[in-house]
């Protein structure tokens, strides 16, 4: 494919995405309001990562890598990691699974409903949620300076009683 196709399927995906989620939103509501979404039914009392993640997205693609291994190495402790896909064609995210193979819960979001539950506003976008079902970190995009500090994060929450 021509590199101005890749490039126009990139910013054609962004600006959809774009259109999905909310212009602004409310940072206090969303620290301590989890969206009421099925997915997050029958995990009480588990940690709960669920990232909002897109074909496109290059950060993604190093983030999965880091999500793999905390999900094997915590998954005993109560770790579940929950990957809501962003595509409106299914067939990117397949392609991206193909080459970064999820060892994880993987959803899909094409409409943009969840998102805007969380108030998705970057890709890649996560949210920290307590054994309580209380949301405890918003995290926007993913740098690999960032991985000790959240990984931190994810261990202290293991820590608390449900």
């Amino acid at each position: 494919m021509p590199a101005t196709n890749v490039l126009r399927r990139r910013i054609l995906a962004t600006l959809s995405l774009t259109l999905l989620l909310p212009v602004s939103s409310n940072v206090t509501a969303a620290k301590t309001t989890t969206p009421d979404w099925a997915v997050l039914k029958g995990l009480s009392g588990k940690v709960v990562v669920v990232d909002f993640w897109a074909s496109w997205c290059a950060p993604c693609l190093r983030s999965f890598p880091w999500m793999n291994d905390l999900q094997q190495r915590y998954a005993g402790q109560g770790l579940v990691i929950v990957a809501v896909n962003m595509d409106q064609d299914r067939k990117l995210a397949d392609a991206f699974l193909s080459k970064m193979p999820a060892q994880f819960r993987i959803e899909y979001d094409a409409a943009g409903n969840v998102a805007r539950q969380f108030g998705v506003e970057t890709m890649p976008a996560s949210f920290l949620i307590d054994r309580r079902g209380q949301l405890r970190e918003r995290h926007a995009g993913f740098r690999d300076a960032q991985r000790a500090e959240r990984e931190q994060q994810i261990l202290q929450l293991l820590k608390e009683s449900p």
